[in-house]
């Protein structure tokens, strides 16, 4: 059971709300979707536009990445960028633009093992995939692939 100690309870900023966006990498800027749900907890929209571009400058222009603010009631705030999700990997993979209307009925498209490798291997990083082996990840990965109408085979013919 873990403790707090006095200095961590005294030193403990309140919250005053945690934002979820999803942001294209890169492409931070002060209008929306960030500006308005920045602004209204008085949050410094440039400076969160700077740090989050910085962070995401290795990523391709355009990626769609999720990150969560946690804004607290001194007008201050820290963020956290996860990667793309895993349906957008495996649309790209996939080449298509979007999933079976009918999953399990129909299949859109095909994608191999080791693509399903590869996006557990990005997914890995993710601060709440870190400890997961990555044999879990690769089967999340192959039933969110079967869920959006894609089969996976071992290699492509």
């Amino acid at each position: 059971m873990a403790t707090t100690t006095l200095k961590e309870i005294l030193t403990r900023r309140p919250v005053a709300a945690t934002i979820r966006l999803t942001v294209p990498a890169g492409a931070a800027r002060p209008a929306p979707p960030v500006g308005p749900a920045l602004g209204q907890y008085r949050l410094n929209l440039m400076a969160f536009c700077k740090d989050f571009n910085a962070r995401t400058q290795k990523f391709k222009p355009e990626t769609p990445m999720a990150v969560v603010i946690t804004a607290y009631k001194d007008n201050t705030f820290e963020f956290t960028v996860r990667s793309p999700s895993v349906t957008w990997y495996i649309k790209k993979a996939a080449g298509i633009e979007s999933g079976s209307g009918r999953p399990g009925h129909a299949n859109v498209s095909e994608i191999t093992l080791k693509h399903v490798y590869e996006i557990a291997k990005v997914k890995q990083s993710d601060p709440y995939c870190q400890f997961m082996p990555i044999e879990s990840i690769c089967k999340s990965v192959i039933g969110t692939a079967q869920s959006m109408g894609i089969k996976v085979v071992k290699d492509l013919s």
